[in-house]
């Protein structure tokens, strides 16, 4: 695995990245999901390499080592994605995001010149949206998490640090008894292995120091993100689970719904990480191909 490299910002915050693969591979930049950071999912890493693209990954403000950026908003990953693509010397990329991550991938679709296409993996959808019941069919934990972000910092930090006791140490299994609310049968199944091992060591870094970046994350979320989804313009991948607890079913629709170009994959009886576990391959390749024909 790749040592974690530390960028600073013009405006002195640092920013941790990783960067694997071809050297002269077109960029895949992979926006992690919350709470998450710049450690990579092996899956994905290898499904990347294997398509001769060389991923990168950062550990958005607050994660990790990277500075916090208190008050950000969704589209301030641009100018942040922008800088790594310089240091590593790339002038263009593709971008991806999972859960989290897929508000920051399409600010980056909408906004960050160097983008040609854009795969969004069970992502958010903007909490505004008009005719979206934006909380519906989330589990308990989410909607606990939420309701308190939209109150503002003072509510949500608490219970944010009461989930930190749990994830800082946690395991895989611990993973599953631990957000047990939004985890649904066919999520739990794939948290084993690997997958489990990746998604515990990004929960370790993420908050590693402490809960800035998950409550930044989660404020952003619930104001606008400081761009219209009408600015996307690139081809665009949306991947959603029917049985998602953590993201439901209808932000995918929704997002469908602004986004009448991209390509649609709405999968019966996949959650919120086996939507995206199960179907790397069928992803990347779509990714790749949508590049050959544009």
């Amino acid at each position: 695995m790749t040592a974690v490299e530390v960028l600073q910002l013009p405006d002195g915050r640092c920013l941790d990245f990783r960067v694997s693969g071809p050297p002269d591979g077109l960029p895949f930049v992979f926006h992690h999901g919350t709470p998450g950071a710049a450690t990579p999912i092996r899956a994905i890493a290898r499904a990347a390499h294997e398509r001769g693209l060389r991923l990168v990954t950062t550990s958005r403000p607050g994660y990790g080592d990277s500075s916090r950026q208190a008050g950000r908003s969704v589209v301030d990953v641009v100018a942040d994605t922008k800088a790594v693509l310089a240091t590593i010397g790339a002038e263009g990329c593709v971008v991806g995001g999972w859960s989290g991550g897929g508000p920051h991938a399409l600010a980056c679709a909408a906004r960050l010149d160097e983008a040609a296409a854009v795969l969004l993996i069970a992502s958010v959808a903007p909490y505004e949206a008009d005719g979206l019941d934006w909380m519906a069919g989330m589990g308990e934990e989410n909607v606990t998490e939420f309701g308190s972000a939209v109150q503002g910092e003072e509510r949500l930090r608490p219970y944010l640090e009461q989930m930190r006791e749990h994830l800082t140490e946690v395991t895989a299994a611990d993973i599953v008894t631990s957000l047990g609310s939004v985890l649904p049968e066919v999520d739990r199944a794939v948290l084993t292995g690997e997958f489990g091992e990746d998604m515990a060591w990004s929960f370790h870094e993420a908050l590693r120091i402490g809960v800035d970046g998950w409550l930044d994350d989660d404020l952003a979320f619930v104001k606008p993100w400081g761009f219209d989804l009408s600015e996307v313009s690139i081809p665009t991948m949306i991947w959603q689970g029917r049985a998602d607890l953590m993201v439901p079913f209808a932000h995918g629709q929704w997002l469908c719904s602004q986004l009448p170009h991209a390509s649609v994959n709405l999968e019966r009886g996949e959650g919120h990480l086996s939507v995206g576990l199960g179907a790397l391959d069928r992803m990347l390749d779509e990714l790749v191909e949508a590049l050959r024909s544009n």
